[in-house]
Order: structure tokens, then sequence, then C-alpha cells
């Protein structure tokens, strides 16, 4: 489930586990919205477009998963933030999770059935 905003979507983590588990999912993940530098203004001209009223209360959550910035690149951290906000959607997430049969284990897949294309133009080294 992607992206998790604060204050604007995660109202439907619930509802969407449900559906997803109603619709035969066996799995779920969740990452917090990733707003890199090159994305911070597009994201913050859409919202005051599409959410002007809860714009400051988005950020504000964002900062908070992000020490202080909307956002950080920190391996670990940027999917899913830290600090009492990131962890009551973990929370919240891994319980509904758990009441609709979704594990978090990752799923395992079966690449021995995966083979090439035997036909076709054959690619040639460049050296």
């Amino acid at each position: 489930m992607a992206p998790i905003i604060p204050a604007l979507t995660d109202i439907e983590i619930e509802s969407l586990l449900a559906e997803a588990a109603a619709a035969g999912a066996t799995h779920a993940g969740y990452i917090v919205l990733r707003l890199p530098l090159e994305l911070d203004p597009l994201f913050r001209e859409w919202l005051q477009i599409h959410a002007p009223l809860r714009a400051s209360h988005v950020m504000s959550g964002l900062r908070d998963m992000h020490g202080g910035k909307p956002y950080r690149s920190d391996f670990g951290l940027r999917q899913s933030g830290a600090g009492p906000l990131a962890d009551m959607i973990r929370q919240r997430f891994r319980l509904a999770s758990k009441r609709n049969g979704l594990s978090g284990e990752a799923i395992l897949l079966d690449t021995t059935q995966f083979h090439p294309p035997v036909s076709g133009p054959v690619q040639t080294s460049l050296f």
C-alpha cells in the first residue's frame, strides 16, 4: 500500500486492507510517502490545490516522521519513518493485516520456472 500520507490517506489503511483480503490478497506491505527534493514542491502544490485544509497537517506529520524534515533518505527510515506517528501507522497496518489474514512475510518466488527466450535477436557485446 503506497503511499501512506499522514492526515490524508492513512485513514484508509483498515478499509483498503479489508478490500485487498476480500479480493484474494495474501500479503501486504506499505510505504510512507517519500518526498525527495525534486518532488517536494510538486507535492506541496498538489496538496494546496486538492487538500488545502489538510496541507499544513500533512506536512507536519511528514516532518514528525522524518526528524523535522519532510523527507529523510536514510535507508530503513525513508519508507516507514520514525517516531510516534510512524509507530502508530506501523501498528495500525500490522493489526489490520493480522485481522484480515494478510501475512507480513515476504513471498518467495520460484525462479526455477524462468527460462530466457531462445528465439529472437541476439544481443552482442559492445567490446
